[in-house]
């Protein structure tokens, strides 16, 4: 009856947070949620917005005039040039982006390359398209490196596109500049699309190269590439940077042939993305920037908390320091590894939550994902509860 979906599941994160709250005591580093508030900034613009009463209706399906003005400013200050009319599309955050997007551009049977480990919710999207997902594993030696000959190998006839995050979801890595236009000569050879979600491009800690061309962020989009305007889609989400992720609001851009197909579909899943959150990302564009400093900041600390904790811990995690995001991806040295044992032991016997590596494809196995978006507080209390139980 439900043929649709019987090759998908809910999220692991979802269905570790849905075991984490059977439990009082609990302490979670499971789903990617930033501890903090949404900005007070943010909050002021969208009361205006209510006092003025313009948030009861729809807007226009690819999102407030004003906001993909804004959107578009903003990535001219990142070296992307896309016009705020026919090229950019606010979503009912990131993963209606990728569905969206996903749903336009293939067709039941097509397959779609993703590195891996990475976000857990990508196959479940593909599979729901009909769609088959190929998983390319990361070379965990080079601190989680793509390797352009396994993505050679891995490309047929049927391969429609590449879909990866950078900075990458769970392993904290980010893509060099090298490696991303390796991967756009091959998608350019083949002509496959390059889905790019860029969610935690605020948050890099450790600039990872210095050549003449470097962004001053440390980190490169495909996006900036003019000749590759109709081969990427890039995808942002203010959910993390901003700290608003109830808020559900995000964007895509791509070049105007391929926008105004995803906008169709777009139109047809969600009409338009929510205009009190449309409002929010005004405020966050227009006035937030100070917030997400500090985000980066208190992050970068927590970072460096958690690996300080790891390292307390060497005969049971080893890891590679993230560079980016919020998550760090220790394998598990323990005689038994079994990734989905070993989080559910936690959560019985001390009550802390944190992610399988399986969820994160098959070499995300003998992993845990932990995230230090969470406070201080909550990573010292988990760590002290694992380091008393080992």
């Amino acid at each position: 009856m439900f043929d649709r979906t019987k090759n998908i599941q809910l999220s692991i994160i979802k269905q570790m947070e849905l075991k984490a709250s059977h439990y009082p005591d609990v302490i979670s580093l499971a789903q990617g949620i930033p501890s903090f508030d949404t900005p007070g900034c943010i909050k002021r613009r969208v009361e205006r917005a209510l006092d003025r009463g313009v948030v009861a209706k729809y807007s226009l399906s690819p999102g407030l005039p004003e906001l993909r003005e804004l959107i578009e400013l903003s990535l001219a200050e990142d070296n992307m040039y896309y016009d705020w009319q026919n090229e950019i599309i606010v979503t009912a955050g990131s993963i209606e982006a990728i569905t969206a997007t996903i749903l336009t551009i293939t067709v039941p049977g097509d397959e779609i390359i993703i590195p891996e480990p990475t976000y857990t919710s990508y196959r479940e999207v593909i599979c729901l398209a009909g769609c088959k997902p190929i998983f390319v594993s990361l070379d965990e030696n080079r601190g989680w490196a793509l390797d352009i000959n396994k993505f050679k190998e891995a490309i047929t006839d049927k391969t429609r596109a590449i879909f990866y995050c950078n900075p990458n979801n769970p392993t904290g890595t980010i893509y060099n500049k090298k490696q991303l236009l390796n991967l756009a000569d091959l998608a350019k050879r083949h002509n496959l699309y390059l889905i790019s979600d860029e969610v935690y491009k605020d948050f890099v800690f450790t600039p990872t190269y210095t050549d003449n061309n470097a962004d001053s962020c440390g980190l490169f989009s495909l996006a900036q590439v003019k000749n590759l305007r109709k081969n990427v889609i890039r995808i942002f989400s203010f959910s993390k940077a901003y700290a608003m992720t109830g808020w559900r609001v995000a964007y895509l851009h791509s070049d105007e042939s391929i926008v105004k197909e995803i906008l169709k579909v777009h139109d047809s899943l969600v009409t338009c993305a929510p205009v009190i959150s449309q409002y929010a990302a005004m405020g966050a564009l227009e006035m937030a920037e100070k917030d997400l400093l500090y985000f980066v900041g208190e992050f970068q600390k927590r970072r460096d908390l958690i690996c300080a904790r790891l390292d307390r811990m060497p005969t049971v995690f080893d890891y590679i320091k993230p560079n980016s995001a919020y998550y760090v991806f220790p394998r598990i040295k323990l005689k038994n590894n079994n990734s989905w044992q070993f989080v559910l032991d936690l959560l019985d016997k001390i009550q802390v939550a944190v992610v399988p590596g399986i969820a994160f494809g098959p070499h995300g196995e003998s992993h845990v994902r932990l995230s230090f978006g969470r406070s201080e507080k909550n990573i010292n209390n988990a760590f002290d509860r694992m380091e008393k139980y080992f």
